[in-house]
């Protein structure tokens, strides 16, 4: 597996990586046994990095990683999570005490003395602009608590306000084919200021597998059934914020560019991979085979230029109307 770096602090990343809110909720059960064997299908397959947060399953996805890490100590696995969405989202209440708390929790939950990489979990925007925020931070760093820190965004502004600030070393953002945005200004200004960018929600929420159609039920706890209107947290994270029925009708277009031996999920993962600044790609799996056919992606050759263009046509005409302008 190909290995990037975050250039500001030096961390090494799988290309693909493995993001784990499934493992902790919001998608359907995912038992601990089946849990674990998507880690160790991970690792086995090159991935080195990790993403969680605290608050999926209330630290249920922290606590199974920790109890993968005791048992495979050699994994040589980063582990990013993420901090303060188990709050009320008010600016006032992103301090320093409550960051040592947060934490605490989840070197707890991990099992270690040392986060290797804290994200703000998408806070409130003004959050972005708070220097007591980001002393906060640094200060978290020289106590030794996290060996560095990013943001998780829902916006482009906010990414472009969080990479202007020197400490973050890393911008979570949406960006998959269905959400081009970033790519104008996001990741080349990532690019120039060495800061790393972590691509999520890859596959729009499972739309670009090309596996739904308009028929397709999803389980009552799941947020593709619960959250598409932005009813429980933002309306981007579920589906990429297309609406369901456009999503299937352009994943089913999307799915015919699949280049012969790759899935449609892999050529969406393979798509984020050549765009310059990306550093990792944090696909979600339920199972081994999943795991392991998303890391596969990385192996993937590139996709040819007609191919691009043709997914941007895709974007152009179908999707760019409904999300370009809202985040």
């Amino acid at each position: 597996m190909e290995q990037r770096i975050f250039d500001r602090t030096g961390q090494r990343v799988s290309a693909v990586g493995l993001g784990t809110w499934q493992l902790g909720a919001d998608w359907g059960e995912v038992k601990e046994d089946e849990a674990l064997a998507v880690l160790e299908a991970s690792v086995e397959a090159g991935v080195t990095f990790f993403d969680t947060a605290d608050v999926y399953g209330d630290g249920r996805s922290e606590r199974l990683i920790g109890r993968f890490l005791r048992e495979c100590p050699d994994a040589g696995v980063l582990v990013a999570t993420k901090m303060g969405r188990r709050t009320a989202q008010d600016p006032a209440l992103f301090t320093l005490d409550n960051f040592r708390s947060w934490t605490d929790r989840s070197r707890r939950n991990l099992g270690v003395d040392r986060l290797d990489l804290v994200q703000l979990h998408c806070p409130p925007t003004p959050v972005f602009s708070s220097d007591a925020v980001f002393d906060a931070l640094d200060t978290l760093v020289a106590e030794g608590r996290i060996a560095a820190y990013g943001v998780s965004v829902e916006t482009c502004a906010e990414a472009l306000t969080a990479i202007a600030r020197t400490g973050t070393a890393s911008v979570q953002i949406i960006l998959n084919p269905f959400r081009l945005k970033p790519l104008e200004e996001v990741l080349p200004a990532a690019a120039d200021a060495g800061v790393g960018v972590i691509a999520r929600v890859p596959l729009a929420s499972g739309l670009l597998s090309g596996r739904y159609t308009e028929r397709t039920v999803f389980p009552p706890d799941d947020h593709r059934t619960y959250n598409r209107h932005g009813e429980a947290f933002d309306q981007g994270e579920t589906f990429s914020g297309v609406d369901y029925a456009t999503g299937v009708a352009a994943a089913v277009e999307f799915a015919a560019l699949a280049p012969g031996g790759a899935s449609p999920a892999q050529t969406a993962l393979r798509w984020i991979l050549q765009q310059p600044g990306v550093s990792t790609v944090i696909p979600g799996a339920r199972d081994r085979e999943q795991a392991t056919t998303n890391a596969a992606a990385a192996a993937l050759p590139p996709l040819p230029d007609h191919t691009l263009d043709a997914i941007r046509d895709l974007y152009d005409r179908r999707i760019r109307p409904l999300v370009h302008h809202r985040w």
